[in-house]
């Protein structure tokens, strides 16, 4: 089913002492899904990954895997989830096929069926040359593919990727890229990094995290196209007047002064905004020298909502999706 929902996780809240990781959050995954989960460092996002996974309890709220909860049922659950913690669960003394048949022992597959598992796994992640290799002797990159191919093993619906190419070289981090991309053909995914590019290369829909709240849950596609929220312009004059008269004209929203000098305006989309800048900058003589569109970029859409600026129709209802 197109539409399934593989992952629900529902008012989830996480407390260490008086100290809060994460508060109601709520979101659902779908069969055949790469979403990409997004936020600053110590924002909850590796909490929330370690819950839905079912490492860590939930202070309060419900995480249900297939249908089954992950704390109720946690041995069933747990058969459909592959998961790659930030530091692979790796044992350096063992050789790559020794830890696979471990992993594939672990996940209780039947006998008979534990080399198909390894060759297979081997072969999705690249590794067919490695088998016999001892795993302390493997690159960083080699040893996150063999985290990955113990995550998918048992071939689990679900697979969740916490920081998958942390302090990997670019080569690494494009042949890891291109492995998550064929992964999100046949599994949903979730990918839960820092990495805006990631997302964007990767993702269909993105959830951001921030000081332990959802504070974004919407298709990828969809933020790129949503012409509800405003453009954010770079405006360089020469002779700029105060800011108060910027933000007379209208749909200028919000501004604010870059390092550089520069003015970064929010300004509606519709009316053409920028036509009218431009006609009274000439007119006013203001200097003019630089006019730079952006448009609504994952970071700049990031960068709002963990920086502490206000977000503009940001947040989706429910954490459907």
């Amino acid at each position: 089913m197109e539409n399934e929902i593989l992952i629900s996780a529902r008012a989830l809240s996480r407390f260490y002492g008086p100290q809060r990781a994460i508060d109601q959050v709520s979101f659902n995954v779908h069969r055949g899904e790469i979403l990409g989960f997004l936020g600053p460092n110590g924002a909850g996002k590796s909490t929330t990954m370690q819950i839905i996974s079912g490492v860590l309890a939930a202070s309060a709220g419900s995480v249900t895997v297939a249908g089954l909860d992950i704390q109720a049922e946690a041995r069933r659950a747990k058969r459909h989830i592959g998961f790659l913690p930030e530091q692979p669960p790796l044992y350096p003394d063992l050789s790559v096929d020794e830890y696979l048949r471990f992993a594939a022992r672990l996940r209780n597959i039947d006998k008979d069926k534990i080399d198909a598992a390894v060759r297979l796994g081997k072969r999705r992640c690249g590794l067919e040359q490695a088998g016999r290799r001892l795993i302390q002797n493997l690159s960083r990159g080699y040893k996150q593919r063999v985290g990955i191919a113990q995550a998918i093993i048992h071939s689990p619906a679900v697979i969740i990727l916490d920081e998958p190419t942390a302090g990997l070289d670019p080569i690494q981090i494009r042949e890891i890229r291109a492995l998550m991309r064929e992964l999100g053909e046949d599994h949903s995914v979730i990918l839960s990094t820092h990495i805006l590019s990631e997302v964007q290369a990767l993702c269909d829909r993105v959830l951001i995290i921030n000081q332990g709240h959802i504070v974004l849950d919407r298709p990828l596609a969809e933020l790129q196209s949503d012409h509800r929220r405003p453009a954010r312009v770079e405006l360089g004059l020469g002779k700029p007047p105060a800011n108060e008269t910027l933000l007379a004209v209208a749909g200028v929203k919000r501004i604010k002064t870059t390092e550089r000098g520069t003015l970064l305006l929010d300004i509606a989309r519709q009316d053409n905004v920028l036509d009218r800048l431009v006609r009274m900058a000439v007119r006013k003589d203001w200097g003019l020298y630089k006019l730079n569109p952006s448009d609504s970029s994952l970071e700049s859409i990031f960068m709002r909502l963990t920086q502490g600026e206000p977000a503009v129709n940001e947040a989706g209802a429910g954490g459907d999706g």
